[in-house]
């Protein structure tokens, strides 16, 4: 069984280190400023973030992207192509997201550029890419194949 290392930040959101042969996934960065909490978590496991797996563009998942992607110059950022278009800065919904007039939740552009954009059946590591729309237009789940524990980001919360 893999290890997985949960970090939280205020008692309601999460970011996870999932082992992988080759290092750490990490899924979602917290909330700004926690960068340097993920990053010494990993130190302290002794094994590289080789990929952060962002579930959707909400500031509280993608805060501190910038700053630990800064630091890690070769990991692999990958998010939903319909969230990147948030990530970028791009707040425009498509005509069948109209629903969604107001839109949930704090979305700020980050500066780093994903360099995979993913969708539903992809692979990132051990974990299976799974559509979860709703909570974002372009929300994704985790699916680790080894142990089928899910990480669902915000489409389940427990407070």
């Amino acid at each position: 069984m893999s290890q997985v290392i949960r970090i939280s930040r205020f008692g309601f959101v999460n970011a996870y280190l999932v082992e992988e042969d080759d290092g750490f996934t990490l899924i979602d960065t917290l909330v700004p400023r926690s960068g340097k909490v993920v990053l010494a978590k990993a130190q302290e496991l002794g094994r590289p973030i080789v990929r952060i797996a962002l579930t959707h563009a909400h500031t509280d998942h993608v805060g501190s992207l910038d700053e630990v992607a800064s630091q890690l110059p070769d990991v692999e950022v990958s998010i939903s192509t319909r969230d990147a278009r948030f990530l970028a800065g791009d707040m425009s919904l498509d005509p069948e997201e109209e629903q969604l007039a107001k839109k949930r939740g704090s979305f700020s552009r980050r500066k780093t550029k994903p360099g995979r954009l993913l969708a539903a059946g992809d692979r990132v590591g051990s974990l299976e890419v799974i559509a979860t729309p709703g909570h974002t237009p372009g929300h994704v789940a985790f699916l680790d194949t080894r142990d089928r524990t899910l990480y669902c980001g915000d489409v389940y919360s427990t407070l």
